[in-house]
């Protein structure tokens, strides 16, 4: 039963059996996975607030052949969530981050650009004086990591790059599309102003660093919001699932 040692981004938790707890994580060296931590629902358990959701924590894991789950021995925080926790806004945009990663990430497959983009994002939510827009950020951040960056240079379904009127956006394209693909897409698009097309390129193309100086209002806003909802539930397979406030406001 080999020692792993890693950083990991407490994804989320539930209960099992009497006393214990399932805690699904992002862990820097394992990717996606899921270990068990014995006894953490008992009053004086030695995992604390350490694998609350949104935590980042250093962890001792023990891995056993045929068991796809880690046994969690012990837990260093580096984080503390209980601030995304403690306000609502807070907690909704968080969980917003850690469903999609949960949502589109396979398990067992390590990505360390991943794992500090999810880092990013949870730590400038702490800054952040608009946490629904910080969290719309950080997706279109994280579908450029993942290999399902929005097609914003050309149509995704004819490859045309000259558009003639205000471009759509399709979910199913992964994309800009022209008004003539438009018309056969499957699923409805998304009208897309230029300002929108402005705004999704920069906030693709920008670095990290200066990521938080965009902003968008009205229409704008309102555009690339429904166009990347209805892209990540194409990613994923289906729709995001509600936050469930419960299960992320208490470790018990």
């Amino acid at each position: 039963m080999p020692l792993v040692k890693t950083t990991a981004i407490i994804l989320r938790s539930r209960k099992w059996g009497d006393a214990d707890r399932i805690i699904t994580m992002y862990a820097k060296k394992l990717g996606k996975i899921r270990g068990v931590a014995r006894g953490a629902r008992r009053q004086k358990s030695r995992f604390g607030a350490a694998i609350e959701p949104f935590s980042i924590c250093r962890l001792n894991l023990f891995e056993k052949a045929g068991d796809s789950l880690f046994r969690i021995s012990h837990v260093d925080l580096m984080r503390s969530s209980h601030v995304l926790r403690e306000d609502l806004d807070l907690m909704t945009s968080a969980a917003r981050m850690v469903n999609i990663v949960t949502a589109i990430t396979p398990d067992g497959d390590p990505d360390p650009l991943l794992f500090e983009t999810l880092e990013q994002g949870l730590l400038s939510l702490h800054e952040s004086k608009d946490p629904s827009f910080t969290a719309l950020l950080f997706q279109i951040r994280l579908l450029g990591v993942t290999g399902f960056r929005p097609q914003t240079d050309h149509c995704a379904a004819c490859g045309k790059t000259h558009f003639v009127g205000e471009p759509q956006f399709s979910p199913i394209a992964g994309g800009l599309v022209c008004l003539s693909c438009a018309a056969h897409q499957r699923v409805r698009c998304v009208a897309f102003s230029r300002g929108s097309l402005s705004f999704l390129q920069q906030a693709i193309r920008l670095a990290p660093t200066v990521l938080t100086r965009l902003r968008a209002t009205g229409q704008v806003r309102n555009e690339v919001e429904e166009a990347i909802e209805r892209y990540v539930t194409v990613v994923a397979g289906k729709r995001l699932p509600p936050v469930d406030f419960l299960s992320f406001a208490s470790p018990r």
